[in-house]
């Protein structure tokens, strides 16, 4: 039996194993980087993210200066009833 008859098909099975390897590791990396955002889009979300941070301890003084002053208001209209 000629050798050629026998390494000809392994060297194209070899081959075809290494380009189906090659195909799936690109698969992979196409599919693993269409979940994980890009770097411009993770620095915006982090940066939106401080934002609404920073607009909710906003939100937090303004309601307990609303709170202060609704206080003050009922107070001064407790004492106008009882001075009345």
């Amino acid at each position: 039996m000629n050798p050629i008859f026998v390494l000809a098909p392994l060297t194209v099975l070899a081959v075809v194993a290494i380009i189906a390897s090659t195909v799936l590791k690109i698969a992979r990396l196409k599919g693993s980087s269409a979940e994980s955002p890009s770097a411009e889009v993770s620095e915006r979300l982090e940066a939106l993210e401080r934002e609404i941070q920073g607009l909710r301890q906003e939100l937090v003084e303004t309601q307990e200066r609303v709170d202060f002053a609704e206080r003050l208001l009922s107070s001064s209209r407790e004492e106008r009833r009882i001075g009345s």
